[in-house]
């Protein structure tokens, strides 16, 4: 792995940190500021709501930007969150400290994706973006508990000043290791919009928010689903996520090579295999074995298609994939929020604690049929490029990548 790849997983595993830590510090945080813990969680929903927000707003900001030093000002944004995080005296200045940090977290993973993959040779993009995700997925497995951890012995505040240093550490790295990338003649706010109006991007970015909900509708309930079904103590469950957290990082592994390979088709076997695996858990999760093993699975697959969603919008929005890259993480988190809150209305019509699952399997078979609506709607004879470098793209759509490296649309 370039040293540059590794600076950029740094920051991944610092947004995946901040992200998450808050959920398992609310009790901490909703004494600390004098609020109830229902409160408390619209602590998540405002860094969301900062990531669905900033995602376009400061990459289009940003367009003109060479990469890194883009890269070094959106670090720098987070830094100043997290320390205004754990200052704030509050929960007013809370809420707005964590949609301040949540502002820069998709325009860093969408111009850090784009930055990664003109890093390495064009056929293997995938892998290298599935390299700064892998700082995303072990976040869920040391970062996040480290910093639950951390804030229940020393206060809450302590874990968003120690995630502030993980960003102070991951922008001394890409200061250090991060090559300069100039922007092109043509970059600039509207020629990344103009790449957004892409019928391909638009349903590119609905594939994240419907099937990616799948995997959001189970996660959000997955705590008190083993407890009240599969009978887990509370003292377990940080185990079972974190277990969770490894079958993610495994699928991201498993993910860049295949999607380098095969982008449409490793797209559509992750996401008909994530719908079997959330139904084969409403039958597992009675009994502790198969629903352990089932859960790895579903982590795995969750992560598994966020490589080929990612790179698919690249190769469409062409010369301009930084937006696009940014606007799908907004989707993701609209993703989650969808998800949860279809997997609740599922829970409170009286459906049972298996019911979020079978919710989960609907949503993924809807984003597979918005795939291959894509992948129909493409089928033109014509081939587009994934702008990574000075040359041409990444991955091909239906088979090995060709000598001009170029994605191809004739196959879906």
């Amino acid at each position: 792995m370039p040293l540059a790849l590794l600076a950029l997983a740094v920051v991944a595993f610092g947004l995946g940190t901040t992200e998450f830590a808050t959920m398992g510090l609310l009790p901490q945080i909703a004494d600390g500021v004098g609020v109830s813990v229902p409160d408390a969680g619209n602590l998540v929903s405002a860094y969301a709501l900062g990531v669905v927000v900033g995602a376009p707003l400061l990459t289009g900001i940003g367009a003109r930007v060479p990469h890194k030093r883009l890269l070094l000002l959106l670090s720098g944004l987070f830094v100043v969150g997290n320390v205004a995080s754990a200052l704030a005296p509050g929960f007013g200045l809370l809420f707005g400290a964590r949609f301040l940090t949540g502002l820069p977290h998709g325009a860093l993973f969408g111009v850090g994706a784009v930055v990664a993959s003109r890093l390495v040779a064009p056929e293997r993009a995938a892998r290298a973006v599935s390299r700064m995700f892998l700082g995303l997925t072990v976040a869920n497995i040391v970062g996040v508990p480290a910093g639950t951890a951390l804030g229940q012995q020393l206060g809450w505040r302590s874990a968003y000043l120690a995630i502030a240093v993980i960003g102070l550490v991951a922008l001394a790295a890409l200061a250090l290791f991060v090559p300069h990338q100039p922007r092109g003649r043509q970059s600039g706010i509207r020629h990344e919009l103009r790449a957004m109006g892409n019928r391909q991007v638009a349903i590119g970015l609905a594939v994240a928010v419907v099937g990616f909900g799948g995997f959001f509708a189970v996660y959000s309930y997955l705590v008190p689903i083993l407890t009240e079904v599969t009978g887990l103590s509370d003292s377990s469950t940080t185990l079972v996520l974190a277990l969770y957290g490894v079958g993610m990082t495994l699928g991201t592994l498993v993910a860049g090579p295949l999607t380098d390979r095969a982008l449409r088709p490793t797209l559509y076997a992750g996401l008909a295999l994530l719908a079997a695996a959330l139904v084969t858990f409403s039958f597992t999760v009675h009994s502790t074995v198969p629903a352990l093993v089932t859960i790895t699975f579903i982590g795995a697959l969750g992560s598994f298609i966020t490589t080929p969603v990612q790179m698919l919008l690249m190769a469409k929005a062409k010369d301009a994939p930084t937006m696009a890259a940014a606007s799908n993480h907004s989707a993701f988190n609209l993703a989650n929020a969808g998800g949860a809150w279809l997997g609740g209305l599922a829970l409170s019509a009286g459906w049972g604690w298996t019911s979020p699952a079978l919710v989960g399997a609907a949503l993924a078979l809807a984003g597979l049929g918005l795939a291959l609506t894509g992948g129909l709607l493409n089928r033109d004879g014509r081939r587009s490029e994934v702008i990574t470098s000075s040359g041409a793209g990444a991955a091909t759509e239906a088979g090995p990548v060709p000598a001009a490296h170029r994605t191809g649309d004739s196959a879906s």
